[in-house]
């Protein structure tokens, strides 16, 4: 049995245009736009795909609603190399139009980190952690572990 794994994580986004320029200004990424309706932000380990929000909902189910509102509960972490990358990447959010939640900071584990909300109201963390490394094509994980 082959080990799971997050493949794609899908935001349903307000304003398909703007979600998709945004994310590509903040994670410095082209995205792929091949496909009518949906865009792909193709990362290491797990790609990042943006879809309208309706039409999100109506794919899963006619029962799904199509509001959103609040904190859902979840957050997204874009893990970097460095402090001064935090920095450079919440600067980054703010000028593409993030409302920037948490300032970047040391943290109570020993990292150091900050969040924005997108476009959307979707809430990343960016953090940096002594702990962590990235393997040859970019996937996090633990320092020491092969």
């Amino acid at each position: 049995m082959k080990i799971p794994r997050v493949t794609v994580v899908t935001l349903g986004v307000a304003d398909f245009r703007k979600a998709t320029k945004f994310y590509e200004a903040v994670l410095g990424t082209p995205p792929n736009t091949s496909y009518d309706g949906v865009t792909f932000i193709e990362l290491p380990g797990t790609w990042i795909s943006l879809f309208p929000l309706e039409n999100l909902a109506k794919d899963i189910s006619s029962e799904v609603p199509v509001t959103r509102s609040g904190f859902s509960g979840i957050t997204l972490a874009h893990n970097v190399r460095s402090k001064d990358d935090v920095i450079a990447i919440i600067k980054r959010a703010k000028s593409a139009g993030a409302r920037v939640m948490k300032e970047p900071q040391e943290t109570f584990w020993g990292g150091f980190s900050g969040y924005f909300a997108d476009l959307d109201g979707y809430c990343w963390e960016v953090a940096w952690g002594p702990m962590f490394e990235f393997s040859e094509n970019g996937e996090l994980r633990f320092k020491g572990n092969a």
